[in-house]
């Protein structure tokens, strides 16, 4: 089969989303299809090569990079408004942009999208062309466009019911997007919003898809003391920095580096000040990282660090390529229907700590304990892969395929 896969990298050059399509693509190939990937980006960072015999295509959209900096992607708070269209007055094509998607409410990525999207599969005529969502920019792209084979979603991050934006138009939009596709491939935290949910009209058209993430990692380089990383972005009343900071302050073991790498970090910047002032340079904060930096500070972690959801119908893709390394998993859940749960207490390595149970001397004690018998020791990949086969690469292609008929 002929494949067109639709990456967004425009709000972020090192989209996870963009990652877990290249190693889909990648499994396709191996399978013997053809694939195509149409990656969207920001004009500045450029996508970086696809998988060995997957063809290329991209489209820049700097306008919206310069809108979007200039009004700080719409976000509360933050500069006042007349600052922030000010700052877009600077740039011509941003306004250009802004004028398109807010007062004729057609965005350049979505139309240009389109129309690449058509003239792509005339020329090659593919029999699915599948959009990688969020941003869902590509999906409404692909939405009406008119093309000869299966239109496909991934939405790997859920729309309308998404907690933290007001996704435009709501469940009667995603009705409306899901009535243009022939299949959608969801993520099994997000199942409930079509079994009794809003969105189970559209049952039959929905596939439950894992994230293809579960890896082998190589073992970490010979070292002193004990690294404990996360690496991923932070978000306020989504995902927060403050219960980890709290448990690594009060614990201060002079032993342990803890590393936080990825963005948002000024929304918690008194947190962080806080934590540097008790742990010192063993507190190591980054900032964004290039995927394959984070995947170098992962793979010489000792323990991997996990921050659990606000949310339940949100499941991080990054805690199965935790599993896939083997290590020592610490969970510091928020939430008691976290639906990480259910994974977390088949692996053997994992301890999970909740946020509402404070920092406490027997919490402390309880983590201490688990770092002293858990470290070093790691997992067979073979044994992680039989506990959680439906988020290895080849599993999720072998769905992906089984799906179209």
């Amino acid at each position: 089969m002929r494949f067109l896969l639709i990456l967004d990298r425009v709000e972020n050059p090192a989209s996870a989303n963009a990652l877990l399509a290249c190693r889909l693509a990648g499994e396709l190939l191996t399978a013997g299809h053809e694939v195509h990937l149409l990656e969207l980006w920001d004009g500045r960072t450029a996508p970086p090569a696809p998988p060995e015999g997957a063809v290329q295509h991209t489209l820049a959209f700097a306008d919206e990079r310069l809108m979007n900096t200039a009004l700080e992607n719409g976000a509360k708070g933050g500069t006042p408004v007349p600052l922030r269209l000010l700052r877009l007055a600077v740039h011509p094509t941003a306004v250009a942009a802004a004028f398109r998607q807010l007062v004729l409410h057609a965005p350049r990525r979505t139309v240009d999208s389109r129309r690449e999207i058509q003239r792509l599969d005339a020329r090659y005529h593919f029999d699915a062309v599948c959009a990688v969502c969020a941003p869902y920019r590509a999906a409404f792209a692909l939405e009406t466009a008119r093309i000869g084979g299966k239109k496909l979603l991934w939405q790997l991050d859920p729309y309308a019911s998404n907690r933290d934006y007001v996704a435009p138009g709501g469940f009667a939009r995603e009705g409306q997007l899901l009535d243009a596709v022939d299949v959608a491939f969801i993520t099994p935290q997000a199942l409930p919003d079509y079994e009794g949910g809003p969105l189970s009209g559209w049952r039959s058209k929905i596939h439950v898809l894992g994230f293809p993430v579960l890896l082998p990692m190589p073992a970490p380089a010979p070292h002193t003391g004990l690294r404990c990383v996360f690496c991923g972005s932070l978000y306020p009343t989504v995902r927060e920095p403050d219960f980890a900071l709290e448990l690594f302050g009060r614990l201060n073991d002079p032993q342990l580096t803890l590393t936080m790498a990825g963005g948002g970090w000024q929304r918690f910047a008194s947190a962080e000040e806080k934590a540097r002032a008790v742990l010192g340079e063993r507190f190591v904060c980054p900032g964004p990282l290039p995927p394959s930096d984070a995947a170098a500070l992962e793979a010489d972690a000792d323990v991997l660090l996990s921050l659990g959801n606000f949310y339940d119908n949100q499941m991080p893709s990054k805690l199965f390529s935790y599993f896939g390394s083997g290590k020592p998993v610490l969970h510091l859940a928020v939430s008691e229907t976290d639906p990480t749960l259910p994974y977390l207490a088949r692996y053997p390595l994992a301890l999970v700590l909740h946020r509402q149970d404070g920092a406490t001397p027997a919490v402390l004690e309880r983590l201490r304990r688990w770092l002293d018998q858990t470290q070093g020791q790691r997992l067979p990949y073979a044994q992680v892969a039989a506990l959680y086969p439906a988020f290895t690469p080849g599993h999720v292609a072998q769905d992906f395929l089984a799906s179209l008929g």
